[in-house]
């Protein structure tokens, strides 16, 4: 556990520094000791009114002290409805693509499965890059009209 230390009087240390920067090193120095201490303490609060102690933990814990308590941690995995929501919209993409013409099948296959550039595939159809980008972007806006559906 951190310790309480005292605290540097940079006036003295730096006279000829400027206001600024004490300043900053005096705040530098607060934000070390919240990470270092303030966040690792457990706290008691008194209420004098009610003659109660209220117990407040800390704001950081350790994975260890949490496994010893059984405390459960979110899955990495994915979950069940993220996969079902994820298969309804490959379902949903698949059939979209199916009802496009062969030719921006094709232009699709080629760029998003085979992993070709616009470029190469410009090349090997015989138009202009910009020419594919521009059919490419009007098949995906016509996929998206169809997902929506």
């Amino acid at each position: 556990m951190a310790i309480h230390k005292s605290r540097i009087n940079y006036r003295a240390k730096y006279p000829d520094a400027s206001e600024a920067v004490i300043e900053v090193l005096e705040k530098s120095d607060r934000k070390m000791e919240y990470q270092q201490y303030d966040l690792k303490v457990e706290r008691y609060q008194l209420d004098h009114t009610r003659l109660s102690v209220t117990w407040i933990p800390s704001r950081e814990d350790s994975y260890e002290r949490l496994t010893d308590e059984s405390r459960q941690f979110a899955s990495e995995e994915e979950s069940v409805e993220d996969a079902a929501i994820k298969a309804v919209l490959i379902e949903k993409m698949l059939s979209s693509l199916k009802i496009l013409t062969p030719e921006e099948q094709e232009l699709i296959k080629e760029l998003f499965f085979n992993g070709k550039s616009e470029e190469a595939y410009a090349k090997q159809v015989g138009i202009s890059q910009k020419g594919v980008n521009k059919r490419k972007y009007k098949i995906l806006d016509k996929i998206k009209k169809m997902m929506r559906i």
